[in-house]
Formats: structure tokens, C-alpha cells, sequence
């Protein structure tokens, strides 16, 4: 079976996605999306993702991690399944669409490489010691430090990741340095295993802890990755977190056909 494919990236997070709307490709087993995801024996990924026909939305996003398994919500991976759907005629400059943790509206612009993605609202986020713990649509662990660039995120993030608290369910850890006028994050992503470019739920949840300092309002935050610079704006009324966007490029590296 010859099987369509599109590679995106959004600030250096990569993914495969397949138009998934009249394909033979049936069933996809956590073996077959790891393969495709490998990045020796595959085409390469941070995750593949499948744009599904819906009744109700424009088109329904299903998100698997690198290690084949269903994955919780994607930020960068959503900005790129809108650009990807552009490029398809199935949207415009705006969309609704459906992902695992609900409704997503989404704005894009005319060139199709500006995405500004509208992530859940939130309301609790709790201390695990001196670290942050919330959900953005994926759990996150969120820990300020100094000296970003040295930091040995693969082993510190691998650590917590895989402790007595989060080893079961799993939890992306992000680090953060505050450099004044940005924040500056790197990001070990559960289901890749490793340190990513980029993590769109990584940074809103970035942003979101680091707010606790400021005074409530509307706030901006741009956020530099390993993989380029992304923006997290929301409303934040001393609890809860509203009209939340993940802003960024997302941006086509090719399309190729491979055979299952």
C-alpha cells in the first residue's frame, strides 16, 4: 500500500501527516507509527497525525507520539494540521476542528506559515517542591532555573519524567530561564523520550506558571525554543487562564509517498 504524506514543522517540532479523509491506510498500529516516526528507519518525526473528516468540524485531529502510542493534545502539532489543512482547500482563514482534548479554533495567515491556535482554559495548577504541575491540554512539569544553555535537559528531564510520582501516566518537563523581555524553554517530551525543538502545551504551560508573578490581565509572552521563537498570549484573572493562544509558524518541509 502507497500511503500520501506531509512533513511539517512548527519552531523545529516535526510531524508526519496523512489526509486521512478517503485513504486505504484502515488501522495504525503503535508499531507501524514508530517506524514511520524513526528517524533512521523512517521518515523521521516528533509524531504523526491524522486529519480525519467530522460531521461537526471542519476536520477531527488525531495525534500519535513518536513511540506509536495516541497521544494527549499537541500544540505545535494543531498549528500544524491547520497550515496542513489549508494547503488541502479544507479551510480558509479559520477553523474549527476537533482534537482529543475537544474543540480548537484556530486562526491562519494568508501565506499559510502563521498559526495562532486557541489551547484550553486553565483553572488549577499545583507545586510538586519548588516546580510547577499543570494541564494544557498534556500535563506539565514546569521548573525555573538559571544557565538554560548548559543544563543536561535529556538526563534532568529523563529523572523526573520517569520518578516515583509521574513514571506511571508520564509528564513532559520543561525548564525555564526568564531572560527579561523572553523566556527562554527546553522541553523533555513523554512519548519521544527525548528533548524536542519545541513544545506548543509546553510553553502555554511555561507561560501560564510564570504569570503567577505578574499582575492579572492580558499578557504576552514570547518564548524562545531550541527550534525558533513562539508567543503565548492570554487572559489571566489571578485564577484562571482564558482566551489562551499558542502563536507560531508552521511551516511544509515536504510530501513524499511511502509504502506499508
Amino acid at each position: 500500500m502507497i500511503i500520501n504524506f506531509s512533513k511539517y514543522q512548527g519552531a523545529g517540532n516535526d510531524f508526519i501527516l496523512i489526509d486521512h479523509r478517503d485513504s486505504e491506510l484502515k488501522n495504525l498500529d503503535n508499531s507501524i507509527v514508530a517506524q514511520l516516526c524513526d528517524r533512521r528507519f523512517g521518515i523521521g518525526a516528533d509524531g504523526l497525525m491524522l486529519l480525519k473528516q467530522h460531521d461537526d468540524f471542519d476536520f477531527e485531529m488525531v495525534y500519535y507520539n513518536a513511540d506509536g502510542n495516541l497521544g494527549s493534545m499537541c500544540g505545535n502539532g494543531g498549528r500544524c494540521i491547520v497550515a496542513f489543512a489549508k494547503h488541502l482547500g479544507i479551510i480558509d482563514s479559520e477553523t474549527n476542528f476537533l482534537a482529543v482534548d475537544g474543540p480548537h479554533y484556530a486562526k491562519i495567515t494568508a501565506k499559510g506559515n502563521w498559526v495562532e491556535l486557541q489551547m484550553i482554559d486553565v483553572d488549577a495548577i499545583s507545586k510538586d517542591d519548588d516546580a510547577f504541575v499543570l494541564n494544557t491540554g498534556s500535563p506539565h512539569y514546569v521548573k525555573e532555573v538559571k544557565d538554560l544553555a548548559k543544563l543536561d535537559v535529556f538526563s534532568a528531564g529523563k529523572e523526573i519524567r520517569n520518578n516515583d510520582t509521574y513514571k506511571a501516566a508520564g509528564i513532559n518537563v520543561n525548564f525555564v530561564e526568564d531572560k527579561g523581555d523572553h523566556l527562554f524553554v527546553r522541553t523533555f517530551e513523554r512519548g519521544v523520550e527525548d528533548e524536542t525543538f519545541a513544545c506548543g502545551t509546553g510553553v502555554t504551560a511555561v507561560a501560564m506558571a510564570l504569570a503567577q508573578k505578574k499582575q492579572p490581565g492580558y499578557i504576552e509572552t514570547p518564548v524562545e525554543v531550541l527550534g525558533g521563537k513562539l508567543q503565548i498570549n492570554f487572559d489571566y484573572d489571578g485564577d484562571i487562564f482564558t482566551n489562551v493562544f499558542l502563536c507560531g509558524p508552521a511551516e511544509k518541509v515536504f510530501e513524499g509517498e511511502i509504502v506499508l
